[in-house]
């Protein structure tokens, strides 16, 4: 199937490893290009020159820096000549339950979860034309706490509410807004989270146990995925939270 990804140009955030680095990748395979981008610099150049010098460049950039969204756009127009959209995926904010995280850590996560996404894609929807498409990597909690993630608890739901008014803000202008909700993923995040348990290995046999495909996915089903809602391809699809867990959630 031919995604009609050829020549378009995205800017992948959270894309120096896990699922925004998956995306890219497989962005890159059908024949796109990318801006991939995230805190670390080295990491981020590493992942540019991995996708390949003439279809990825790389920016090290906080989210949650105010002037982070417009260079982003502006080194997608400068290397690649035009941009057609964009994935906001960041790192998930620190673990703790509901009485343990502190109020800047609460803050911080505002910041770059919430706040950072909300600017990348204001600023995305100013520049984008018909056939323009924002992503946002969200997580299974939008519809389910999490137990022992009580700020992603918080933060992520409500980016979902925004994804959902900006769909439909955005959809008279032929642009598209989706947001794709990872359960369990086996990345670096996911491994470190079994870990908290004290018994990793325990601890992930009892969440394969619950999900009905029986295991984790893989970043790259998640950015095949990924590729396949920000292409051409998925042109009717906009204002959907879509689940990529597996089967583990039960509610609509």
């Amino acid at each position: 199937m031919d995604l009609g990804l050829k020549d378009r140009v995205y800017v992948v955030t959270g894309a120096s490893r896990g699922l925004g680095l998956a995306t890219a990748r497989e962005l890159v395979a059908e024949g796109a290009k990318v801006v991939v981008t995230g805190r670390d610099a080295e990491g981020v150049a590493q992942a540019a020159a991995g996708l390949g010098e003439d279809v990825a460049v790389g920016v090290a950039a906080d989210n949650a820096d105010p002037a982070a969204a417009g260079r982003l756009i502006t080194a997608a127009r400068e290397r690649f000549g035009r941009f057609d959209g964009v994935l906001v995926s960041v790192g998930g904010p620190a673990p703790g339950f509901s009485a343990d995280n502190t109020d800047e850590q609460w803050t911080a996560a505002f910041e770059s979860v919430f706040l950072g996404a909300v600017r990348l894609a204001r600023a995305a929807a100013a520049e984008l034309e018909e056939g323009g498409v924002i992503g946002f990597v969200l997580s299974s909690s939008v519809y389910e706490p999490i137990p022992g993630l009580a700020i992603s608890n918080g933060l992520r739901p409500g980016l979902a509410g925004f994804a959902k008014s900006l769909a439909a803000d955005l959809g008279p202008r032929g642009i598209r807004v989706v947001g794709l909700l990872p359960g369990r993923i086996s990345t670096d995040r996911m491994r470190a989270l079994d870990e908290l348990s004290g018994d990793a290995e325990a601890s992930r046999s009892r969440n394969e146990a619950a999900i009905p495909l029986r295991r984790y996915g893989t970043p790259e089903e998640f950015g095949r995925t990924a590729a396949f809602v920000l292409s051409p391809a998925a042109s009717y699809v906009t204002g959907v939270m879509l689940p990529v867990d597996g089967g583990a959630l039960r509610s609509f």
